[in-house]
């Protein structure tokens, strides 16, 4: 049976507690013992799925088609523990699913309540899977006191309660001030923080304190003497310059000692660190650098692109170079010519997205990677944009365009070489969407079987000729072009087992162009590079030694 660990967090968000999870869910692995990590999210969203990347940052989706935060990435990257459908939940779903068994008679007539109809739910959640791993680690999102976190927060409160003795323990994560001008470090806001956190019945075990240096003495005495934890359970989370390096560096705090001390287990195993010292080794030592533009339409916040920042940084470490990314608007190519802009890169990503807007842009980036023979990589849209590019300046059909931006009924600006797509096949099952479906969950989400043509780029890059990647869209290219295309150049060298659905495209003349249907960049880890990441940074590097 596992033992639970609730991450919470005060004084703040976006302290980290998704990557203090991560790092503590890598540290026990190290130490020999099996975990999985769950994200609890407090806003009413059913999911992730329909908010803007500028409200929530990138939508990270599973094998098995869920769509979930962003914080499940850091997960998998330092654990390498897929995650799925049973490791996120919001507010939205667990009201979802309480009012769906009250319109059932679930709950024989009786009155539904935050207590205990809800919190009950939220416990049923926390529990799944609980006999198959030896630590749960269970993230709260937001902070103590937000009105939204209530019921989780009394949730994990009964859950402590239900289990025996010593199987559940409270982690705690703050924010140590520095005052400048005062030259102190502050423990008041930490101080206010827990004692919220016990008006509502919860006490943490261990503090973990985001500081921008080490915690004196006389400070981490008075946060273990007003805050009730012993002082070696105040771990300093000071700022790190790779979060590659948080697993060695809570590590050397002591947070993986304090929590089996904590469930009192002894004697503790002995970690083996080797893997994530090679990590640290090939982030700080790199061997030369490169440029990468992506090419994108969220550029201005980049948790946006969250997975495929760190898979190029992965990518980069395979091939002991640093990666250098610089956002680029995509909007920016509309209207002027991407040369000025482009011209110093040693590669060119373009991510996915939605919506018509800088996709002129995503176009005319995927011409000038084409004809300059600059590496590319097309991801999703990215994939799209650059079949568009072909079908336009290649192929000859001039106004090849996608479906998903002929907006207006009756009014058809484009030839549709993307089209909506309507119905698919899933394991043994056939799905149907439409057009007028609701947005939330009806893309064709999660993994995906692809057939790669031998002989072609990507079977060299993936070393096989049948792979497995995650999808996130709706729109698919049509393959009734394929034929004009690929009399173009443009080979279709990877394509669904029943053979309808392109999923990779590649210029046969280029170097390094290769475009994608699905993310390759959510199953991408520091310490296994996903192949196209790899292979995409080692030609950038190749481009680098040539300039």
């Amino acid at each position: 049976m596992a033992r639970f660990i609730f991450i919470t967090g005060g004084v703040v968000s976006s302290l980290g507690k998704g990557l203090a999870s991560a790092a503590l869910g890598a540290l026990l692995q190290a130490r020999g013992y099996s975990v999985r990590l769950r994200k609890l999210d407090p806003y009413l969203n059913v999911d992730p799925g329909t908010m803007s990347p500028f409200e929530h940052g990138e939508v990270f989706v599973t094998d098995d088609g869920a769509e979930t935060d962003l914080d499940l990435g850091h997960y998998e990257r330092f654990t390498g523990v897929p995650a799925c459908k049973t490791d996120s939940v919001s507010s939205g779903r667990i009201y979802s699913d309480v009012l769906e068994k009250e319109r059932r008679g679930d709950y024989l007539g009786k009155t539904i309540q935050v207590i205990p109809h809800v919190t009950n739910q939220i416990k049923d959640f926390i529990r799944i899977g609980e006999d198959d791993v030896d630590f749960m680690l269970c993230e709260i999102g937001g902070t103590v006191g937000d009105i939204e976190g209530l019921p989780f927060f009394e949730a994990i409160r009964q859950f402590g309660q239900d289990k025996p003795r010593g199987q559940c323990l409270y982690m705690h994560l703050t924010l140590l001030p520095f005052i400048k001008a005062s030259g102190e470090l502050k423990t008041k806001p930490t101080q206010h923080s827990v004692k919220e956190m016990r008006s509502i019945g919860l006490a943490p075990d261990i503090l973990v304190c985001r500081s921008e240096g080490p915690i004196p003495e006389k400070e981490r005495a008075k946060l273990a003497l007003f805050c009730n934890v012993r002082p070696e359970s105040v771990i300093a989370a000071q700022d790190l310059s790779s979060i590659y390096d948080a697993p060695l560096a809570y590590h050397r705090e002591g947070l993986d000692q304090a929590v089996l001390d904590a469930f009192q287990i002894s004697p503790a195993p002995r970690p083996d660190l080797t893997k994530w010292e090679d990590v640290s080794d090939r982030v700080h030592n790199p061997e030369g650098d490169v440029k990468i533009a992506i090419v994108g339409k969220y550029t201005q916040l980049e948790d946006a692109y969250k997975s495929i920042a760190e898979a190029l940084t992965h990518g980069g470490m395979a091939n002991r170079v640093k990666v250098k990314v610089e956002w680029v608007d995509a909007e920016i190519f509309d209207t002027e010519d991407p040369a000025p802009y482009l011209e110093g890169f040693n590669a060119i990503l373009v991510p996915g997205g939605f919506g018509e807007r800088g996709t002129e842009g995503k176009i005319k980036a995927a011409q000038f990677a084409r004809e300059r023979k600059v590496p590319y990589l097309g991801i999703c849209l990215g994939m799209q944009m650059a079949v568009i590019e072909a079908a336009r300046n290649v192929a000859g059909v001039k106004t090849a365009g996608s479906e998903e931006f002929d907006h207006e009924a009756g009014k058809k600006r484009f030839e549709p070489v993307v089209y909506h797509l309507k119905e698919w096949v899933q394991g043994n099952y056939k799905v149907k969407r439409g057009v007028g479906d609701d947005k939330g969950g009806t893309m064709r989400l999660g993994a995906y079987d692809a057939m790669l043509t031998e002989g072609s780029k990507v079977a060299d890059v993936y070393g096989s000729r049948q792979i497995e990647e995650r999808h996130r869209h709706r729109y698919e290219v049509d393959i009734k072009y394929r034929e004009q295309l690929e009399d173009c150049g443009l080979r279709f060298s990877g394509m669904s087992p029943d053979g309808r659905l392109p999923e990779i495209v590649e210029w046969t003349d280029h170097p390094w162009f290769i475009g994608v249907q699905f993310h390759p960049e959510l199953k991408s880890k520091p310490f296994a590079p996903h192949p196209l990441f790899k292979d995409f940074v080692r030609a950038a590097k190749e481009t680098s030694r040539l300039v």
